[in-house]
């Protein structure tokens, strides 16, 4: 996203944010943060330190450099929060900002909150009539107490089933059961990254995705793509983020008219059911009996060039530089 805005448009000032949660001013160097499955890109502390504006002041960037300096940036315009996971993607970082007073791109909280939160968008996209995975929610005390419980609702799914934390993103914790023998195995896996984990049915279908963007004239959704399991059993971290082998990103996706129309409503639906705010991508299945099942929506969702929402909307006619002129200018009219 660094090569890509608008320069011209735009004066850029790269935030980092480092484990320990240290908001630094980095480099505004594309080349600094490469996708490499070997050594996968971290913010590390400079020793700079961010001063957000406070709440009813002229909204100020200052950064506090290494000598103790104080350097005044200006006023911001915009926060463009690129975050995955917890405390990016959940509401909080949304909810930090509108404290803040300062504008920001993207979702809002109570749709990042949602979607966050598989159970809960889950609760919600049935609620707008959408259909969904059928599934079952287990909480970590509810596995220690009632373990044999918890194996009998999982059967009564039916094989293959899917276990995923709740809250995690990226396909972190998520894992395949073919068999119920794997079942503890699997939710091990998940409660590691979360106290509540889902149980799903496995659909048989195609795997559909498509962007959802907030326009000037209303929210509009893209040609539809579809992920290509080859190998892998899943589209799982690697295949998302590194081009590991097993998995093609094909967009636009070979359909016809009518479920390309289909899948566009379903999608602008679900964003509408969660009170989407600026984009989402939208993961639904389509069965062979042409039915849509709404896998899960993501608010923040990947942006590299293999990423499947760029590449939707580059097939659609928005080249990545104006997707991203587009949600900066959402964010400014809100």
């Amino acid at each position: 996203m660094l090569g890509a805005i608008d320069r011209d448009r735009y004066r850029v000032i790269p935030v980092g944010i480092t484990r320990e949660g240290a908001f630094v001013l980095e480099d505004d160097d594309p080349a600094k943060f490469p996708l490499d499955a070997a050594h996968l890109p971290e913010v590390a502390d400079n020793g700079t330190r961010v001063l957000w504006p406070e709440p009813g002041g002229d909204r100020t960037l200052r950064v506090v450099r290494t000598d103790g300096a104080t350097e005044v940036f200006g006023e911001i315009d915009i926060v463009l929060p690129i975050l995955h996971g917890t405390h990016g993607e959940d509401g909080t970082i949304q909810g930090y900002f509108d404290t803040l007073e300062v504008p920001y791109a993207g979702g809002g909280v109570l749709d990042s909150a949602l979607c966050m939160d598989k159970h809960f968008m889950k609760i919600a996209l049935q609620a707008a009539g959408i259909s969904v995975a059928p599934w079952v929610t287990v909480r970590a005390r509810q596995w220690a107490a009632d373990a044999e419980g918890v194996r009998k609702s999982a059967e009564a799914l039916g094989l293959p089933l899917f276990v995923k934390p709740a809250r995690a993103g990226s396909s972190v914790g998520v894992s395949k059961v073919a068999d119920l023998s794997e079942l503890d195995e699997a939710l091990a896996v998940a409660f590691a990254e979360d106290d509540k984990v889902l149980i799903e049915t496995g659909v048989v279908g195609r795997e559909i995705e498509v962007a959802v963007l907030e326009g000037a004239d209303g929210v509009r959704a893209s040609l539809p793509g579809e992920i290509v399991l080859t190998s892998r059993g899943f589209y799982d971290f690697e295949g998302k983020y590194l081009g590991g082998d097993g998995v093609d990103v094909i967009c636009p996706a070979d359909l016809t008219d009518a479920e390309i129309a289909a899948i566009q409503d379903a999608g602008i639906r679900s964003f509408e059911a969660v009170d989407g705010r600026g984009l989402a991508r939208v993961d639904m299945f389509l069965t062979p009996a042409g039915e849509l099942v709404v896998n899960e929506l993501n608010t923040m969702p990947g942006f590299t060039p293999i990423s499947m929402f760029p590449k939707c909307w580059v097939a659609s006619g928005l080249d990545y530089g104006d997707l991203i002129s587009e949600l900066i200018e959402a964010g400014l009219r809100r």
